[in-house]
């Protein structure tokens, strides 16, 4: 069995701090679906207009604004499944399976086109 205690704590975590505040009752899954892409926002917005050359720059800058970032939109996503009874880690790996089938290494090694492009192909070689 695979261990993913780490997620159940932080989970767990993230409840507490909402139960605390009663704020279950804003968490809807509408608002909170919301708040992720809110928080998404905010991650990107250091990165708007510099070049991805330079990205890696930006990041040794501002290392903990964007880590708090990041941290904010984890938390939006851990909310969800409390709110939503989703059990994390099951549906972090079934959809990294379902991924790895759209990608395989074989056909994407080095690519970064979308996997429709790979259907594309499939289908021609079918032919």
């Amino acid at each position: 069995m695979k261990n993913n205690t780490e997620i159940i704590r932080m989970q767990q975590m993230v409840a507490e701090f909402v139960t605390e505040r009663e704020w279950n009752q804003f968490h809807t899954l509408k608002n909170l679906s919301m708040n992720i892409a809110v928080e998404a926002a905010e991650l990107m917005e250091p990165f708007l207009w510099c070049s991805t050359e330079t990205s890696g720059d930006l990041m040794k800058e501002k290392r903990e604004e964007i880590e708090d970032e990041f941290a904010d939109v984890l938390i939006g996503l851990l909310c969800f499944a409390n709110a939503a009874k989703i059990d994390t880690f099951k549906a972090f790996e079934r959809k990294l399976e379902k991924t790895k089938a759209k990608y395989p290494v074989d056909v994407v090694r080095g690519r970064s086109d979308k996997y429709t492009y790979y259907r594309e192909l499939k289908k021609k070689d079918q032919r």
